[in-house]
């Protein structure tokens, strides 16, 4: 599929609708990774989406997430209607439905962990309680606006550390089903320090999978720890609704600038999540505020922005992911996105030979980068200087294939290993001449090795498709 546009989408997809038609339509539209949220499903909810996904291409990324150390309001048999100052009690029992003025939520030492004075927020902050008193049942709430509590929501608590641990039990069997089920990354929820992340990554190691982790910073922990999380995770998704209650919301717009810098400098994939197109759950156009909101994450080159509702239930998913995709390569399209990162320091040659061939293609107009990775670590640095070129990687693993689905401007296929690295590359550059990518006279790079797929880039050669794809003979 030829797609100009550098920014990838990430879509939440439910069992409820998950159909091969319905996948192919969203791919067709422009999605390039599948997201599953984990705290609606079973094993079989989940796997219905997989073998689906894997139905319509084998490009196509999946994250599952985790619940992680999350609160919420327990099931219900009807929503509760709540006004300004009334008065509700609230307990930890998951075992129990929250019912007429008592709601039950999912932590059981839930009264113990918040102190008196507190706020407690439902539902991403639609409802506001403040805790007058406590006792060793019931913490005793007012309600600061009218709305309606329903079961299953979110629960914020903000600025008080209750003592969750990283992960449930349901995540621990999420996490080896999708070890066990080929899935290509781990979002985990709320993860507050990097003991988070090893958490999962014990997990994988025991299953001897090489599955990704994304740490969602959810918290103001996590923003803190934001470095020592990136020591351990392979990407971040900003996960603004969490984000937005626990911290001012004023803040956010610094703190997802300041996260996404952080995360390309480490030329780790970073997503930017949470209500980007909230509207077009029920509505075929989006605000204002919603496109600005877009095209800002855009400019902050981010690698990735998520819908979540908007193809999860929304009445419009295809026209939400077009309408995500028409924006991104708006914002492309009208500047040059170059960041001039500095170097890394894990494989010096690579680094900078990926930088010369970013420059490079800036300098003399050329129109496409090709290069081949094992790991997909040249890949990632090729991608993390967001150069105006799409780069069109050959990649000796089906998995590193799928996970740069990820990453900026990286349009990745699978390339059988021969002998030397540089001899499939004729056949590649080949098969994009023929799917219109660029012509035998356009000028483009290749970055490679002569030393095999394994031990990396030695190179950067630049010339036209049609020499290179002789000279590769």
């Amino acid at each position: 599929m030829n797609r100009k546009r550098k920014t990838k989408i990430v879509a939440t997809i439910s069992n409820l609708n998950c159909s091969p038609d319905f996948i192919k339509k969203l791919y067709i539209a422009g999605i390039d990774v599948v997201r599953l949220n984990t705290a609606h499903m079973t094993h079989d909810d989940a796997l219905e989406v997989i073998e689906n996904t894997r139905k319509v291409s084998g490009n196509i990324g999946i994250i599952i997430d985790t619940k992680g150390p999350e609160i919420r309001t327990c099931d219900m048999d009807e929503p509760l209607k709540v006004e300004y100052e009334d008065c509700i009690r609230m307990k930890g029992d998951p075992s129990q439905k929250s019912t007429g003025n008592i709601i039950y939520t999912s932590y059981k030492n839930f009264v113990n962990d918040v102190p008196e004075g507190s706020s407690v927020l439902i539902d991403d902050g639609s409802i506001a309680l403040a805790v007058m008193e406590k006792d060793e049942e019931y913490l005793y709430c007012h309600v600061e606006n009218d709305g309606v509590i329903y079961g299953r929501k979110s629960i914020n608590i903000p600025s008080v550390h209750v003592k969750l641990p990283a992960l449930s039990e349901k995540d621990k069997a999420f996490i080896e089903f999708a070890a066990d089920n080929d899935v290509d990354f781990i979002a985990h929820s709320f993860v507050r320090s990097a003991k988070d992340v090893i958490a999962v990554q014990n997990i994988l190691d025991k299953k001897k999978s090489s599955i990704k982790i994304i740490a969602k910073i959810e918290d103001s922990m996590g923003v803190e720890n934001l470095n020592d999380i990136l020591d351990q995770a392979y990407g971040i998704m900003i996960a603004r609704g969490d984000l937005a209650v626990e911290i001012p919301t004023e803040q956010i717009p610094m703190i997802q600038k300041k996260i996404i810098k952080a995360c390309v400098v480490r030329r780790k994939p970073v997503i930017v999540a949470t209500q980007m197109l909230h509207s077009m759950i029920n509505s075929p156009r989006p605000t204002r505020a919603e496109v600005s909101d877009v095209a800002n994450a855009c400019l902050d080159h981010t690698d990735a922005l998520m819908l979540s509702g908007e193809t999860a239930s929304g009445k419009y998913p295809e026209i939400a992911v077009r309408t995500m995709g028409k924006i991104a390569e708006e914002v492309e399209a009208d500047q040059s996105s170059f960041i001039d990162t500095p170097y890394t320091l894990e494989n010096k040659v690579t680094a900078y030979l990926a930088k010369a061939a970013v420059k490079a293609a800036l300098r003399l107009n050329t129109k496409a980068i090709v290069a081949d990775s094992v790991t997909g670590s040249s890949i990632l640095a090729l991608s993390a200087y967001r150069g105006d070129n799409p780069i069109y990687a050959q990649v000796y693993d089906k998995r590193v294939m799928r996970q740069l689905s990820l990453s900026f401007g990286v349009h990745a296929d699978y390339l059988l290993p021969e002998i030397t690295s540089v001899l499939p590359l004729r056949k590649a550059i080949c098969r994009l001449i023929e799917a219109n990518h660029f012509k035998t006279d356009d000028l483009i790079i290749i970055l490679a090795g002569h030393f095999g797929a394994n031990q990396g880039a030695s190179f950067i050669e630049i010339s036209t498709a049609g020499n290179l794809m002789e000279k590769c003979s």
